[in-house]
């Protein structure tokens, strides 16, 4: 990428130089973690953005140890016939917060920068909760947390439970690869802009495939979550 032309006196170099040395000398951990770090608490209103992710201010919480249905999937339910899982999870988990205060103690950052957190409403750990529901499956892969209430939601057939159904995982692996091979260098994430902002899909998003990229409208694709949150995208909300 080609360097911008600046002029600068000596002693804005070596301020610029110093500034630089001291924010690149940080660990990425603690540049990303701002604000609040590992083990600290994160508290106030919360937005449902999924059954598993949540807003609180400008920062993006995880909910640590789940995985819930995406908003665009259905499962298969007792009768045989397929039920929206994925919108009724995020409907589920706006009712466990229900306009209350929300305390998230944090536990890490995933691979997208956003906070990893273990959180409560009025002493109640939803995390918990949304898995006891039949609402989130354990995420195995990362962590071995709640396997208790996923055994109770399996042995009543709650929620995801009624039937055999492809878990979040394995459902967002097999969208992202119907499309990558059709996106531009495989980056599959649409950059779409409408009155309510940059807002990113991604392969799974109900709405993705109505989103056409016209670069001259300012939309373009993204490779990673990450690059889209780090250019000003956020991600679609379940509403």
């Amino acid at each position: 990428m080609r360097a911008s032309k600046s002029v600068y006196a000596p002693r804005q170099l070596v301020a610029f130089a110093l500034a630089a040395s001291i924010i690149f000398s940080l660990p990425t951990a603690e540049i990303a973690a701002r604000p609040g770090a590992p083990g600290e608490t994160i508290a106030g209103s919360a937005r449902v953005i999924d059954g598993d992710t949540i807003s609180i201010g400008e920062m993006r919480i995880r909910l640590e140890g789940i995985d819930a249905p995406e908003v665009g999937q259905t499962c298969q339910g007792k009768g045989g016939t397929d039920w929206p899982c994925g919108s009724a999870s995020a409907m589920a988990l706006e009712k466990l917060i229900a306009g209350n205060r929300v305390r998230c103690d944090r536990r890490g950052l995933d691979k997208y920068g956003r906070a990893l957190a273990v959180c409560f409403v009025r002493g109640r750990d939803i995390n918990a909760e949304m898995v006891r529901q039949g609402h989130a499956w354990v995420f195995e892969k990362y962590s071995a947390s709640y396997v208790k209430e996923q055994a109770a939601a399996k042995a009543e057939s709650r929620g995801i439970w009624q039937a055999s159904t492809m878990p979040a995982w394995d459902y967002r692996q097999r969208h992202w690869d119907s499309v990558e091979m059709q996106a531009p260098n495989g980056c599959a994430i649409k950059g779409n802009i409408t009155k309510s902002g940059r807002i990113y899909h991604m392969p799974w998003s109900p709405w993705y495939a109505q989103i056409t990229i016209d670069p001259d409208k300012g939309k373009r694709w993204f490779c990673t979550e990450a690059d889209a949150i780090a250019a000003g995208w956020r991600p679609v909300h379940a509403h």
